[in-house]
């Protein structure tokens, strides 16, 4: 099999085989194409059948300089993935860049809004009340200002309980639980690795889901469905997303803020107030304590910067006694 006659297989293996999406199916193969230019420009150009790691090693190592290392690792996907499919179409014996490893990724700290911000965010879409829009008919009205109290309860739960958005949108109305404790929990069963956990909520993620859940029927008369758009569907995470940018302009937060930095604001502001790491991995369904604890250089971050501020002796400059 010659390099054409690969890729041309290669690409319907992804389409049809894998049902890859049409960008997807593109990456892979510029990543392939650019794999097939390494190896056919050398002085002695390496035949199909005679790939092996050397090969991808050389490669990847002429890719770092002008690429990061997340661009690295997605490119040796890719030839991974080329050499599957050859090997399981019998030109190879194996897949020879199944044993290298990608390059390691620099993992950057999660954005947290300060508490103010969080603040500002979370209230803005009930901050003035339910406004009149002369534009609106009365039934639109009535949407308008059922969607504003859906988003501050997304937003209050969030914030309030540290869940992800998808968690968040996959929310049904039997997970809500008020029978226990005193207080109101959620079953997050559709947690990362299908694990389920029980959150508590505060009063104002109740206070606020309790407003949304009188008005719902305005949008989903019925079906299980938390949160709903305005069809009565299930809400998307890219809905929750477009929501948080909306409503953090018109909060006049100027961090730019995702769903997941009022998860990261939730765990950050846990611990800034004592609460234990165990407690908090607990809480944000983490499996390793290790994904939790950056959280703790958030943390020393913001003390530093108060330190900074406030101290009269933590400026380099300060003058000396005489």
């Amino acid at each position: 099999m010659d390099w054409d006659s690969a890729l041309a297989g290669f690409e319907t293996y992804l389409r049809v085989e894998r049902a890859h999406a049409d960008k997807t199916v593109t990456t892979y193969l510029r990543d392939v194409v650019g794999f097939r230019a390494s190896v056919t420009a050398r002085p002695k150009p390496v035949p199909l059948d005679r790939l092996d790691t050397i090969d991808v090693r050389e490669h990847l190592a002429g890719l770092f300089g002008t690429n990061d290392p997340t661009t690295i690792g997605k490119k040796l996907s890719s030839i991974r993935a080329f050499f599957r499919f050859l090997a399981r179409r019998g030109v190879l014996d194996g897949n020879p860049a199944k044993v290298i490893r990608g390059p390691k990724k620099k993992r950057g700290l999660p954005r947290a809004l300060d508490v103010d911000d969080a603040f500002r965010l979370v209230e803005a879409p009930t901050a003035t009340g339910a406004r009149t829009h002369r534009r609106l008919g009365a039934n639109e009205q009535v949407r308008h200002a059922a969607i504003r109290l859906r988003d501050r309860a997304i937003f209050e739960t969030l914030y309030g309980a540290g869940l992800r958005v998808s968690e968040v949108c996959g929310l049904d109305l039997g997970d809500l639980d008020r029978a226990r404790y005193g207080t109101m929990l959620i079953a997050v069963r559709r947690g990362k690795g299908g694990k389920r956990r029980d959150v508590p909520v505060g009063g104002q993620a109740v206070a606020a889901l309790d407003g949304w859940l009188a008005v719902r029927a305005d949008l989903a008369p019925d079906g299980a469905h938390v949160f709903v758009n305005r069809d009565g569907g299930r809400l998307t995470p890219r809905s929750v997303q477009r929501a948080v940018r909306a409503w953090c302009t018109a909060a006049g937060v100027v961090v730019p803020a995702t769903p997941h930095a009022l998860r990261h604001s939730y765990a950050t502001h846990l611990l800034d107030e004592g609460v234990d790491l165990r407690s908090i991995q607990e809480l944000l369904g983490h499996a390793s304590l290790s994904s939790t604890q950056i959280y703790t250089k958030i943390s020393l971050d913001h003390l530093t910067k108060v330190y900074d501020g406030a101290h009269p002796r933590a400026k380099a400059d300060a003058p000396l006694p005489k």
